[in-house]
């Protein structure tokens, strides 16, 4: 079913404030530590071996000796603070491979946070995901390394765009991805990931339902299902940049080519690629499938 309306998005949120001069709330309660030498040696040679293992066809042996140093600095600070750390899919392989407790998407990443039993949690992701970590943990510390890893979709809908919608649509139950701020997700009514996005909308027995912020995921659940679909025009910067007509190049190029797309993409793309799921979907099809080697 084609979308029904579209709105969107306004100026988006208001870039995140600086950090306040002086020690933060999580430095004045756990204090701060002086760094570490971060020097590679035969000793962190020797105890970073078998993690260089998990990581050599893809960081070369030149670079191990820049890694090395701080992976041992983090796992030794993880384990004298009691911290876990949370990394998405999307991280490096050192992050991913060396230092992180628990790797996934967002809503894998969201369950490990709730079920975690730690002081202090680290999410290597962006600023929703360290959000929804908070609020599944609220007596928690949570802490992002990078203030600055913020998100095109989140930051393209606002609590005030929600409430707007809200009063333009009475009645009708709102919808939306976790990849949104706090702020957002306590404006709607339920919440929901790539994997789930078609059955939660269908959960609500609704016959029309305003789905945000993502206008692809949106359009990709009214090509699977009846309900009627108000969208908001967001969407992420990364996913946007892929076209069918680079899908059908490739596919010239390399007729046995296998293509997989996450729901994010373009109409346009999703119907060029041979599977498309959520990022733990695309992992699986790949273990399942093992498509041979490719490379661009």
């Amino acid at each position: 079913m084609p979308i029904l309306q579209a709105f969107g998005p306004t100026a988006g949120r208001p870039p995140l404030p600086a950090p306040a001069a002086g020690a933060s709330a999580a430095a004045r309660r756990y204090g701060v530590r002086p760094t570490p030498a971060l020097e590679w040696n035969a000793q962190v040679e020797r105890e970073s071996a078998p993690l260089y293992a998990r990581v050599k066809a893809v960081i070369p042996p030149v670079e191990w000796p820049f890694f090395a140093p701080y992976v041992k600095a983090i796992n030794a600070l993880k384990r004298e603070r009691n911290a876990v750390i949370l990394a998405h899919n999307y991280q490096t392989p050192e992050i991913y491979n060396c230092v992180a407790d628990f790797v996934g998407d967002s809503l894998q990443l969201a369950r490990e946070a709730a079920k975690v039993d730690a002081d202090i949690i680290v999410q290597c992701g962006v600023h929703f995901m360290a959000e929804t970590a908070k609020i599944l943990n609220p007596g928690k510390t949570v802490l992002i390394p990078d203030l600055k890893a913020g998100c095109s979709l989140a930051a393209s809908i606002t609590g005030a765009d929600v409430r707007l919608l809200r009063q333009k649509f009475p009645g009708v139950p709102v919808v939306a991805y976790v990849n949104t701020s706090a702020e957002v997700k306590a404006e709607v009514d339920i919440c929901c990931t790539s994997s789930n996005a078609v059955a939660v909308v269908e959960s609500l027995g609704a016959d029309t339902v305003i789905f945000l912020p993502d206008q692809y995921l949106a359009k990709y659940v009214a090509a699977h299902s009846k309900v009627k679909i108000i969208a908001w025009q967001g969407a992420c910067e990364v996913h946007e940049r892929f076209t069918a007509e680079e899908l059908r190049q490739l596919r010239d190029n390399d007729p046995s080519l296998q293509i997989i797309a996450h729901p994010e993409c373009p109409p346009d793309v999703i119907a060029e690629a041979d599977y498309t799921g959520s990022t733990a979907g695309m992992i699986d099809w790949v273990r399942k499938n093992r498509p041979r080697a490719w490379s661009w």
